[in-house]
């Protein structure tokens, strides 16, 4: 995103729709292109008088940007906008997460802070050291050299976005082991992020991945999601 510097007026009424407080006010209005990410808000709040925001398609790597922070801009690979993955949201018709496997979901970025991918890079290694099968419609996952390591490409490690998610697979034995990588991931981490644990419910209603979290002392925030399977089954055997 870029400021016509001819036409700003100073008016700063953009300043406060910035979610990365990337634009300040001088004699005109000005852009930290480091920290914007892209996301076009500023531009789709409608709020200069004087229309001063240019939008213009960035070539690779900064077009990153734009793909993981502008939820009306979609990922060529997945067909997804936003973050790019709806895979973890599918589990009734893929199957994707089956008894006694957990999906483990980790949104790193928020607004006012962000990710840069040099720290989704590392959270992405210390899951794959811990056998990790990453979820290959993912467009993190799209960006690893090495799936296997967990490692992204070296040209993207800069660019920063609103958030980004990684998606994987583990089988549930594992979790404590997980969540402990991942405490201890977070010290090293220029960002904040959150963890989703995806399982079946079991036949009486329980859910297999709370006793490993009560023994852990971890709560379990009670504004989870639970899909109802209102959807064609694309996957066979037991979900």
């Amino acid at each position: 995103m870029r400021i016509d510097e001819d036409s700003c007026i100073a008016c700063g009424l953009c300043v406060p729709y910035c979610p990365m407080g990337a634009i300040s006010m001088d004699e005109i209005a000005t852009i930290d292109q480091d920290e914007c990410v892209d996301c076009g808000v500023c531009l789709r709040a409608e709020v200069c008088p004087v229309d001063v925001f240019i939008y213009e398609a960035a070539p690779w790597p900064r077009s990153l940007r734009a793909v993981f922070s502008n939820p009306t801009t979609e990922h060529k690979e997945t067909k997804v906008t936003g973050r790019g993955t709806e895979e973890m949201k599918t589990n009734d018709v893929t199957g994707r997460f089956r008894r006694g496997w957990v999906g483990i979901g980790i949104e790193l970025g928020r607004p006012g802070v962000g990710a840069r991918f040099h720290d989704v890079d590392k959270v992405a290694q210390a899951m794959a050291r811990l056998g990790a099968e990453f979820e290959p419609k993912n467009p993190v996952t799209l960006l690893m050299k090495d799936v296997g390591a967990g490692k992204l490409r070296e040209d993207v490690l800069d660019e920063k976005v609103l958030s980004a998610i990684i998606e994987c697979t583990f089988p549930i034995e594992s979790m404590k082991a997980v969540l402990a990588a991942l405490k201890e991931v977070a010290r090293d981490v220029d960002t904040v992020f959150s963890v989703d644990c995806i399982s079946v419910v079991e036949p009486d209603g329980s859910l297999p991945v709370d006793r490993i979290l009560s023994e852990l002392e971890i709560p379990r925030y009670i504004n989870s999601k639970t899909n109802v399977g209102l959807g064609r089954p694309l996957a066979e055997g037991e979900n």
